[in-house]
């Protein structure tokens, strides 16, 4: 049975936050990510062959980085899951709302 974690303001704005400078995701192609907002846009602006660069041989760097830096279980999950950038993309702006509501 899943465990339901409850987020609260200051946990949403933490995660919607930047994270610290030697915690950003460096994309393949240039890219830094530094929020959930940014790695939302990059999901929809970067290359298939930089989003699949990002998924080889089991790793999913995205989830890696939200699951260890921005510390957001379920969307590490969620984006373990996405086998595009349009659904990586999707899961982000669903965990980004949901976040704004607890604010």
């Amino acid at each position: 049975m899943a465990r339901i974690a409850k987020v609260s303001k200051d946990e949403a704005k933490r995660r919607l936050g930047d994270v610290p400078d030697d915690k950003r995701f460096w994309c393949q192609d240039g890219k830094v990510i530094r929020n959930l907002r940014e790695l939302r846009k990059a999901l929809i602006d970067i290359s298939d062959e930089t989003f699949h660069y990002h998924l080889v041989e089991g790793k999913n760097d995205f989830s890696k980085w939200i699951r260890e830096v921005v510390g957001d279980e379920k969307l590490a999950n969620d984006l373990s899951k996405a086998r595009s950038r349009i659904q990586a993309s999707q899961a982000v702006a669903e965990r980004i709302s949901f976040l704004e509501t607890k604010l």
